[in-house]
């Protein structure tokens, strides 16, 4: 699965505290809403270097939901990181080395420990890393969370509450969002018109912190589509 220094997580090792994470804030730690993107990897580009000590590195691309879900657990949990982009259309051989299936997300730290799946990377970044806990402690109500994200389309009416996973925002909500935000890039908003309960949820979800500042511009999405249904090889960087 890994080349070079990078390995799998084994039990019980956990990325740096949040105590040795530089401030978020800075330029250099990040991502969509706090620098601009840069061009992603592609065939024969060089790997980039070992991982800053006291950051998390994301693999992403632009525009994957799944990806996308790992941005926002990032994000919503104040977790120092930095991204790097991959052309998924034109894969560079090192990627491979992270992740032998070649696809995002993929979780990297300084010691070159790797973690790929979006579900999982959202996991264990929630156990890994101090702060606003988006599952619960409770396995029987994480158990929970785990069934209702299998079952969204009925749940948030039944449960009668503001988000999937109760009364406040969760890990289901961030790992179902990605494809609702679709939803608002292809002009398909008509498809929850005839469920108050899923508009309402969306409108309380734009809210959010980590959901505005990781939301891409609906124009960008249409465009990378365009491009990715082409097979045009400069579909993941459209815009750049």
């Amino acid at each position: 699965m890994s080349g070079g220094s990078a390995r799998s997580l084994g039990k019980g090792e956990a990325c740096p505290p949040r105590s040795a994470i530089r401030d978020p804030r800075r330029p250099s730690d990040a991502c969509w809403g706090q620098a601009a993107p840069e061009r992603s990897h592609a065939g024969g580009s060089a790997p980039p270097g070992q991982v800053p000590e006291g950051l998390i590195r994301v693999y992403s691309m632009r525009f994957c939901p799944f990806a996308k879900r790992t941005l926002l657990v990032l994000k919503a949990k104040g977790i120092g990181h930095e991204v790097i982009n991959i052309n998924l259309k034109n894969k560079p051989e090192w990627f491979f080395k992270k992740n032998p299936f070649g696809l995002v997300p993929v979780l990297e730290n300084s010691q070159g420990q790797v973690i790929y799946e979006s579900a999982i990377t959202c996991e264990y970044l929630d156990e890994a890393y101090p702060g606003k806990k988006l599952l619960p402690d409770d396995p029987y109500e994480k158990a929970c969370q785990k069934m209702v994200f299998e079952l969204f389309s009925k749940v948030l009416t039944n449960k009668k509450t503001a988000f999937f996973g109760g009364s406040s925002l969760s890990m289901i909500d961030y790992l179902i969002w990605p494809w609702f935000e679709w939803l608002v890039a292809l002009e398909l908003n008509e498809y929850v018109d005839h469920t108050p309960n899923l508009k309402l949820w969306m409108a309380a979800m734009m809210k959010d912190p980590a959901v505005s500042s990781l939301f891409i511009d609906p124009k960008a999405f249409r465009g990378f589509l365009d491009l990715y249904l082409q097979n045009n090889l400069e579909a993941c960087d459209y815009g750049l």
